[in-house]
């Protein structure tokens, strides 16, 4: 039974039990298997090593990039130009295979391509995105702070003009790529307190990225301390359409559905390797799949599952409408990562002891949730920003 669990694991069984395949195009299912296959073949396979030992798996790097979708729904510059759908499709496989892979994509492609893309000139888009798009060059997006990550408005990066130059001082946190990356977008306060996104290359005297460690969640992906002292960039380094904090939303907002599809990829794994092992797994001489209570959490499983799919689905339209708001990307985000979080719990659960071995993958699922829940905005900061929007009442800082 090991054995052929075992081999089972990676090969997906494309749960789909609201036929929303038959809504897609050829392309994005296309796309979709493309991505699929790679998680399958490439990732799933070789993750976990990578996971235990806290070391980013560069050697994937190359084949991610052999895809050809970098940049995904940007038009232009080299970039594929998909649908959002096709995009956000994408996210949803990278999950399934694995947290730390899909983190490193949604940062260099969502987070730093998205932010050049939406307030970057010509010129930057130009110099960056079209190496970004083969990923010959890699970015980073430097928001958080020590002491902001909720509100991160309040940054304290501060950004002094001084001529034809800025410089920058402060320190980030948890920024993703950025100790390798060749261009990390650092937000940061100018002098008249306006939060700007500045583009420091890899290797400006005073930009200081240091690995974080002991991490228990999303260990196969480098996250940064940075230390920025004295960081001196070119006047035309700062993103030309970044002039407040409301820019710096706009690119949130826009990425943060990528989250929510994160989680459908995350929960979606994890019902398939329960639905494969209890069929599988032999107890009191019959499979598990035959028990009342396993039946009862599977199709609550699927469930929620099903419902992350939908809600997903037509925010993605409306994505591509331009009719997404910021607060629906919110309840997206806030729903399936709660959801994920039951999901993938269920399933470590059914499989017992073997839940919380590597090699039975769930167990990778089940510590990488907890960071999805957390960022881009934790639970309950979703839960304020759509509660406000219902309400019309402020119940957080209105900084």
């Amino acid at each position: 039974m090991i054995v052929d669990f075992k081999q089972s694991l990676g090969q997906s069984l494309g749960t789909d039990f609201y036929l929303m395949d038959e809504l897609l195009t050829e392309e994005e299912r296309r796309v979709r298997d493309k991505v699929r296959a790679f998680s399958d073949k490439e990732v799933i396979p070789i993750i976990n090593e990578y996971w235990e030992r806290a070391e980013f798996p560069f050697e994937l790097v190359p084949k991610l990039a052999a895809l050809g979708i970098s940049g995904s729904d940007i038009k232009g510059y080299g970039c594929p130009g998909m649908s959002v759908l096709a995009s956000s499709l994408i996210m949803q496989e990278l999950a399934r295979g694995d947290a730390s892979v899909c983190t490193f994509f949604g940062v260099h492609s969502g987070l730093a391509m998205h932010s050049i893309s939406m307030l970057g000139s010509e010129e930057q888009k130009q110099r960056w995105l079209p190496p970004m798009a083969r990923m010959e060059k890699i970015g980073a997006f430097g928001l958080t702070e020590p002491n902001h990550g909720s509100d991160a408005v309040a940054l304290e990066t501060s950004a002094h003009r001084e001529g034809n130059e800025y410089v920058l001082n402060g320190a980030k946190r948890w920024i993703g790529n950025a100790s390798f990356a060749d261009v990390t977008i650092i937000w940061a306060r100018d002098d008249e307190g306006n939060v700007g996104g500045f583009l420091v290359e890899k290797g400006t005297p005073g930009f200081a990225p240091k690995v974080m460690t002991g991490k228990v969640s999303k260990r196969a992906v480098w996250q940064a301390d940075i230390t920025l002292t004295d960081v001196r960039v070119p006047a035309e380094n700062r993103l030309a359409l970044s002039r407040n904090f409301k820019d710096t939303a706009l690119v949130l907002t826009a990425t943060r559905s990528g989250v929510a599809w994160e989680a459908v990829g995350h929960a979606t794994a994890a019902y398939e390797i329960a639905l494969t092992y209890a069929k599988e797994r032999i107890q009191f001489d019959k499979p598990l799949v035959s028990f009342q209570l396993i039946q009862n959490k599977l199709a609550n499983m699927l469930a929620n599952v099903t419902t992350m799919q939908l809600l997903c689905l037509r925010l993605a339209q409306l994505q591509a409408e331009d009719k997404m708001t910021g607060p629906m990307a919110s309840l997206a985000k806030m729903n399936n990562a709660r959801l994920a979080r039951e999901v993938i719990a269920d399933a470590r659960e059914m499989l017992g002891g073997n839940g919380i071995l590597l090699e039975y993958h769930i167990a990778r699922h089940h510590a990488d949730i907890e960071a999805v829940f957390t960022y881009e905005g934790t639970d309950t900061i979703q839960s304020l920003i759509v509660g406000r929007e219902i309400t019309g009442k402020q119940a957080f800082s209105p900084r």
